[in-house]
């Protein structure tokens, strides 16, 4: 019994060592573990700092966030303004440009032609320029290239009917040997430096249009370019939306969306919904003859004005010159069909009868040289407004175009023609709910609205924050910013030289702010010439002075104002030369002076004064 209960003793004093020992072991294990894992931790953070060490050595910067890599977005137009779109995209060696644009004169740019932007940035840049890639073939998207490519000479890249569309103008411009060209389609990606783009399928009022996803060492950048979703597009499919949505999947830095219809709620109407108001027009006036005017690069719509008149047995005609080109080039590229017989030259047009007539013609803005306005003001050599016309405007007036619209529409009126503007035009743009889907597919980190006034900025900014982007998150670009873009952080880091260059005739450049002011004078105020000759030695006055005046005052009707000017002027000279005044510059100076005075007092005017002093021996 005493040897069981020694045993049993004997046996908890084991176990109760054994617990101890354990204790110890589990403490030491423990000790040695934290020991192990502050080692392991310290090794790691050791390895990391090598790691990031031998990283900056090689010039990888992934590590450090503050040595992120950056990508500059550098917006050189289509900000602030409908047109001259064009921005650059810039890292380390590599320059690529979006689009290469123009706009058109406002009314005070009196003479201008076209405006387009300022591109001395890229000059300053040149060896870095990889290419202009472009989105579609709109004027405010390709129309600045051949004045651009003069100066930098890279190659174009775009799709199919992008193309054909800028050489047209390349052709003009005796570039088509000098400019390398490069079709590119839907889903097709190409290299340019730093930067991968790939095409991405989109639906706009011209066939071919592209979205472009910008593959930058910082991240994915998708630009939308102008876009609409059209489900049912007259040409061609749909907008790739599935390709927006694996993108999104796969994390996108920044999306730079159209703004143009930032500002209108709902959906943008399909395309076809104009065909179905054309057959409309089309069944309700047989006895007419019908003139449309639309823009000539909207092929989409030609090619239903086409479809309806073919189904109701009119012969088509195509006048403006824009108009003819664009659709030479459409139809000889497969994207529009014209059934056989139904195209017809303008000079056949007295063959047929007016009800057996439709006119396709441009001038569907009011511009004073299009084809539609010289018809309206009688001035077209071939066609003339009859009162049993019908006219159809096909299209919305682009901000500022509002008056030369009117002006239009009153003069086809008074000569008794029927003018239709409503249901027959449907913008190319997305609406508030088109924008929301693209924002909703990519999910991207940062918002950079571009396309539009600064009021359709704002907007799409608005639709930004409604999509959950933080506020902080969404950039109002300005046309010359440096955005330095990175994973983590955007924010705007200096300024380029931009703005708008003035086209005058075959002048590039040579108009500026003081030529433009000088106009607006001129037209505002007219101009008087001061002329005087003095003997070359003695300085004697010989003749004059003398007032030529245009645009001032009618002369015959003011010839006592002319009479009084004529001896301020007099007691000007004669003050000059009794003070024997030899600096012509100074003597100009204070008989412009004088004389203005002179008019301001009398006439509450201001017009442009020029003394002109010749000398003889």
């Amino acid at each position: 019994m005493r040897t069981e209960n020694q045993k049993d003793g004997k046996n908890q004093a084991q176990n109760g060592k054994n617990q101890k020992n354990g204790k110890n072991q589990r403490e030491l294990r423990e000790h040695r573990d934290g020991r192990d894992f502050r080692d392991g931790k310290e090794a790691a953070e050791l390895r990391d700092n090598k790691r990031e060490q031998t990283d900056r050595k090689k010039g990888d910067k992934r590590q450090a966030p503050d040595s992120q890599p950056k990508v500059k977005i550098i917006p050189l137009g289509g900000l602030e303004q409908i047109g001259m779109n064009i921005t650059a995209f810039e890292y380390e060696d590599s320059i690529l440009v979006v689009d290469c644009g123009l706009s058109f004169p406002t009314d005070d740019m009196l003479g201008i032609d076209l405006v387009i932007p300022d591109v001395t940035y890229l000059e300053q840049n040149l060896d870095k320029v990889r290419g202009f890639v472009i989105t579609h073939g709109h004027e405010d998207h390709i129309g600045a290239l051949p004045y651009i490519l003069q100066k930098i000479n890279v190659p174009v890249y775009g799709t199919k009917l992008t193309i054909g569309l800028i050489e047209n103008k390349l052709k003009e411009h005796n570039l088509m040997k000098s400019t390398k060209r490069k079709v590119v389609r839907h889903g097709q990606t190409i290299n340019l430096g730093c930067f991968r783009v790939e095409f991405i399928k989109t639906n706009h009022s011209i066939a071919d249009a592209a979205a472009l996803a910008i593959f930058t060492p910082a991240g994915i950048i998708v630009h939308t370019g102008d876009f609409k979703i059209d489900y049912t597009p007259v040409f061609g499919d749909a907008a790739d939306l599935q390709r927006f949505a694996e993108l999104g999947r796969k994390g996108v830095l920044a999306l730079m969306s159209d703004s143009t219809n930032a500002i209108r709620a709902g959906f943008t109407a399909s395309e076809r919904t104009v065909g179905k108001t054309f057959d409309a027009i089309f069944a309700d006036h047989k006895a007419n003859r019908i003139i449309v005017a639309t823009f000539a690069s909207n092929v989409d719509r030609v090619q239903q004005i086409i479809n309806s008149a073919y189904r109701y047995g009119r012969k088509v005609v195509v006048e403006g010159r824009s108009m003819v080109n664009v659709i030479g080039t459409a139809s000889e590229l497969g994207y529009i069909n014209i059934p056989d017989g139904t195209l017809i030259d303008i000079e056949q047009l007295k063959n047929y009868t007016d009800e057996q007539t439709v006119l396709i013609t441009t001038g569907s803005q009011g511009e004073s040289m299009a084809a539609l306005s010289r018809m309206a003001s009688s001035l077209h050599r071939k066609v003339s407004i009859k009162p049993n016309d019908v006219v159809i405007f096909s299209s919305t007036p682009i901000p500022g175009n509002e008056k030369a619209v009117s002006k239009v529409i009153n003069e086809l009126s008074q000569k008794g023609a029927e003018v239709i503007f409503q249901d027959t035009h449907v913008s190319g743009h997305a609406c508030q709910e088109e924008i929301k889907l693209m924002y909703a597919l990519l999910h991207p980190k940062f918002a950079l609205p571009v396309h539009g006034e600064y009021r359709h900025l704002v907007a799409n900014r608005g639709i930004a924050l409604s999509m959950g982007i933080p506020k902080e998150n969404v950039l109002l670009m300005s046309s010359g910013d440096v955005v330095e873009i990175g994973p983590e952080s955007c924010r705007v880091n200096g300024h380029v030289p931009a703005g708008g260059i003035l086209v005058d005739g075959l002048g590039v450049g040579d108009v500026g702010n003081i030529v433009l002011r000088d106009r607006q004078n001129l037209a505002q105020n007219g101009i008087i010439i001061v002329v005087l000759t003095l003997e070359k030695y003695s300085n004697q006055l010989l003749a004059g002075p003398d007032i030529v005046s245009r645009g001032f005052v009618y002369v015959r009707e003011s010839e006592d104002l002319l009479d009084e000017a004529k001896r301020v002027v007099d007691e000007a000279v004669m003050d000059c030369l009794g003070r024997h005044l030899t600096d012509w510059g100074k003597m100009k100076n204070i008989i412009r002076d004088s004389l203005s005075d002179f008019l301001w007092k009398r006439m509450k005017r201001n017009p442009m004064i020029l003394p002109i002093i010749m000398e003889v021996e």
